[in-house]
């Protein structure tokens, strides 16, 4: 692996840091109060910097970056905590991009890419062993469209989304459609989350969608639904790397400025040793998802190196954010400061595309165990 940055990405951080200090500090403390749970005036400038379309074609108005673009950027919006649809709207145009038909591709990633389409992922469908409410999944042929019935949870922004890609299971096999969200027989239920992020409850009943609107062809959506479990998890992981390092930052500076005792907390062994340890936590998440991202460029197998990056990331992320609400004391959970808004997300977000076992049983079973 090359750790230096090029030069073009050395210009993308100086630039997306320059821009989210400016315009992101401060927004998710706002936009979590809102119905909306975003900023429609921070995404639009996010669109016209690009940022929607890193990892896709310049045919397309994106900017054929790699995977470690992708990770950079998501890293420093991590750090700023930007509220937004940012994570599915890319998901679904790598979808649409490795999926999709020629027309989905021309129709839908140029929308994407300049934030005029919103669009989000239904893949979690309710257990009723858990005593969660859903609608009898159904999906009927019917003259050439299907008509769907389902229940999915956990939806990102779907209260706001202009299309979702909706993952089910036929007679015939898997498939995802892409479903218009104004389509008649759609509800979207914002759900109450410790992340302030949205997540949505997603009803279908009775929406009608033609054939065309498959991503894909019937029977390959379990291939979609890997590959976006795989991106979802890279992303994920980058995310929570920019947390944790701002987490550690306010951390660091607040035991700079702390009196106890009549001397500074950062002066204490117990404390240094505790941001000691949140810093090595750190360091391991960035090695992991660099590697990761770097290995997926190259267009080798990454699924190993993406559930090491996400299973460390899911797990230090308790840790990381935990010690420094401690270090913090009771103005770590006090609504003024800001390391409580880090510690929700960070709980939120390591459940997100699978929790630390999930994927150390993915790397267990790649170990050939």
């Amino acid at each position: 692996m090359d750790f230096d940055f090029s030069e073009a990405q050395n210009i993308m951080l100086n630039s997306a840091k320059n821009f989210l200090e400016k315009e992101a500090w401060g927004v998710a403390r706002d936009a979590e109060k809102t119905d909306k749970g975003y900023s429609e005036e921070l995404w639009k400038k996010m669109a016209e910097l690009g940022w929607f379309g890193v990892v896709l074609p310049e045919e397309y108005g994106g900017i054929s970056g790699t995977f470690v673009d992708l990770v950079l950027l998501l890293e420093e919006i991590g750090k700023a905590i930007a509220p937004g649809p940012v994570i599915a709207a890319i998901l679904c145009g790598l979808s649409i991009l490795e999926f999709g038909s020629e027309s989905q591709k021309e129709e839908f990633l140029p929308k994407i890419i300049d934030g005029s389409l919103i669009l989000s992922h239904a893949l979690i469908e309710p257990d009723t062993k858990l005593g969660e409410n859903k609608i009898d999944e159904q999906v009927i042929r019917n003259n050439g469209d299907f008509k769907i019935s389902g229940t999915r949870l956990l939806v990102p922004f779907s209260h706001i989304a202009d299309w979702i890609l909706y993952y089910t299971v036929t007679d015939k096999g898997n498939i995802m459609f892409m479903i218009d969200a104004s389509t008649p027989g759609i509800r979207s239920i914002p759900l109450n989350s410790i992340g302030g992020d949205k997540p949505c409850e997603l009803i279908l009943k009775d929406v009608i969608t033609p054939a065309s609107n498959i991503l894909g062809h019937e029977g390959n959506a379990e291939e979609i639904l890997k590959k976006i479990n795989l991106w979802g998890a890279l992303t994920y992981s980058a995310y929570i790397l920019g947390m944790l390092e701002q987490s550690l930052t306010m951390t660091v500076a607040h035991a700079k400025e702390r009196e106890q005792f009549e001397k500074k907390i950062g002066s204490f062994q117990a404390i240094q040793h505790q941001c000691a340890n949140m810093a090595t936590d750190i360091d391991q998440i960035k090695f992991l998802t660099y590697q990761a991202a770097w290995r997926l460029s190259q267009g080798l197998s990454a699924e190993k190196e993406i559930s090491m990056a996400k299973a460390w990331a899911s797990d230090a992320s308790r840790r990381v954010c935990l010690l420094g609400i401690k270090i913090h004391g009771g103005i770590g959970v006090s609504e003024e400061y800001d390391m409580q808004l880090y510690f929700r997300r960070a709980k939120a977000f390591e459940l997100t595309f699978g929790d630390g076992d999930y994927h150390r049983e993915i790397v267990a079973q790649k170990c050939g165990l």
